[in-house]
């Protein structure tokens, strides 16, 4: 079960965060770059496996893009322990022609450091029972 979301209380990591997302879903690499640690870890979720560091991420969302379409929408952050936050995450991923393929919450749990993402990871969310996503 997760602890009530709480985003007045890492309001630097949320703004980071959103910041992210929103240069994501813009297809803005340098700016979703610019949030991250330069040996940042970031899972291949479509793929599988993770790269490291900014030129790989760079060619991974490339390879991507190239071959779907995946907008991500965060809901709800839930503290972590030591620096991490676990984001509830709406995902829709398309083909290139706009076929739904995926329309699903996801997690992601972030690692940050200084300011900066260092890791991110994709998991399952647990049991959320009613909490309302905003």
């Amino acid at each position: 079960m997760l602890p009530s979301p709480v985003p007045n209380q890492h309001p630097t990591k949320i703004s980071l965060l959103r910041a992210a997302y929103a240069a994501f879903n813009a297809r803005n690499i340098d700016a979703a770059l610019a949030t991250m640690s330069p040996d940042v870890e970031w899972p291949k979720a479509f793929k599988g496996g993770f790269v490291r560091g900014h030129e790989a991420v760079r060619a991974y969302w490339t390879e991507q893009w190239s071959e779907i379409d995946p907008r991500v929408e965060p809901t709800l952050f839930y503290p972590k322990d030591a620096g991490k936050l676990l984001v509830d995450v709406h995902q829709v991923v398309r083909d290139l022609s706009g076929t739904i393929l995926a329309d699903e919450h996801v997690g992601h749990i972030f690692t940050i450091e200084r300011d900066l993402i260092h890791a991110m990871e994709v998991c399952a969310l647990p049991n959320t029972g009613s909490i309302a996503r905003t």
